[in-house]
């Protein structure tokens, strides 16, 4: 319900969509970073770890300091590889346990 006012990144594959993201830049200098996505027969090869780059990047050119997200708690190493860290205890979203971290952005 919030993709309309999401700014959406987008990761191709000689032209095939294989990844994506989105900002929610309405709460600056915090972002949201959320719907983190890549399909299944492109995983493991450093799509998301580029997404989660570029949307530093972008995040940071709109005036951003800090990205907070919710991350299933399966995907909290990929997270911290990228220099999030976790805040509080994991907790129930959609069924699927989550846990909100953050990453302060240089």
């Amino acid at each position: 319900g919030r993709d309309g006012d999401a700014l959406h990144l987008v990761a191709l594959e000689e032209g095939e969509l294989v990844g994506t993201c989105r900002l929610l830049l309405e709460e600056l200098p915090r972002v949201r970073l959320g719907r983190l996505v890549v399909a299944a027969a492109h995983r493991r090869r450093g799509i998301a770890s580029a997404l989660l780059a570029e949307a530093g990047q972008v995040a940071r050119a709109e005036g951003a300091t800090t990205i907070v997200l919710h991350a299933q708690t399966y995907a909290c190493p990929l997270y911290a590889a990228a220099g999030y860290r976790s805040r509080g205890e994991p907790f129930m979203e959609a069924g699927i346990e989550h846990v909100a971290m953050e990453r302060e952005l240089a």
